[in-house]
């Protein structure tokens, strides 16, 4: 296997993997921080980079039964949340497609 392939994002609020500070996402990219992990606090992202999405597996969660695949940091390959695959409560079918990024394992870099 060879290097991986690391993203860098361009916008003034990034969020980076606690461990290797490789970028993980953008500020801008938050639906809701209202949410909560396995470690505490969690966002909800439209949008992630730098991470490898794991086995798909069934959960149940706070808000009801669902298809997740924990994410991983490509570089480190530590964990850092959750990706939701499928939501069977219709009213949770927006989180579909998105993820989770865990406070706790993340950290801010930028003009905060």
């Amino acid at each position: 296997m060879g290097r991986p392939y690391k993203e860098y994002l361009d916008g003034n609020k990034i969020f980076c993997c606690s461990n290797c500070r490789a970028h993980a996402a953008d500020n801008d990219d938050i639906m809701s921080k209202a949410f909560t992990g396995r470690h505490g606090r969690a966002y909800l992202m439209k949008r992630v980079v730098n991470v490898s999405v794991g086995t798909r597996e069934d959960r149940e969660l706070l808000t009801g039964y669902h298809t997740i695949a924990d994410i991983y940091c490509n570089i480190c390959e530590s964990y850092l949340g959750w990706k939701y695959e499928r939501a069977y409560e219709i009213n949770q079918r927006y989180k579909e497609g998105h993820y989770i990024l865990e406070r706790e394992l993340i950290i801010k870099e930028g003009d905060w």
